[in-house]
């Protein structure tokens, strides 16, 4: 099994930051690779329970991603399953994410710890989706009021 792990600074509060990674209307707005939008989802991560996202890439092509919050420590973590649907809506492995967020000399700090990713070629393509998605996350946090 494969583990990523992704360090990136925002210029906002942690309260902020962790607002922008729970809050329904805030990861609508940003979350997926550059490119990307939500079109659908159960998207507020500030309590435990089932959530899911449904991406369109600039492609057009469409994702669907779900899994379960498991813990969330305002303003510090939360933590959910993940696991992609394929094209009948079967969801596939299951792996582990945790989002940690921390004070900063910049504003804070997030820490993506992704978990149980099965081989190398799929930790690299979610080390490559990660960083993407955090690009349009620090876009979204300069521009939002």
């Amino acid at each position: 099994m494969t583990d990523i792990r992704i360090e990136r600074e925002f210029s906002v509060s942690p309260e902020r930051l962790f607002q922008a990674l729970t809050k329904a209307e805030d990861t609508q707005a940003w979350f997926g690779p550059e490119g990307s939008h939500v079109t659908e989802g159960q998207t507020d991560l500030t309590k435990t329970g089932p959530w899911y996202m449904v991406l369109v890439s600039s492609e057009g092509n469409r994702f669907k991603v779900s899994g379960h919050v498991t813990h969330v420590t305002p303003p510090r973590s939360v933590g959910y399953t993940w696991g992609w649907h394929d094209d009948e809506d079967r969801r596939g492995e299951e792996s582990f994410v945790t989002l940690t967020v921390e004070p900063a000399a910049k504003g804070s700090k997030l820490i993506v710890d992704h978990r149980g990713l099965g081989d190398d070629d799929i930790g690299a393509s979610h080390t490559q989706g990660w960083n993407s998605s955090l690009s349009s996350l620090s876009t979204y946090l300069e521009t939002a009021a």
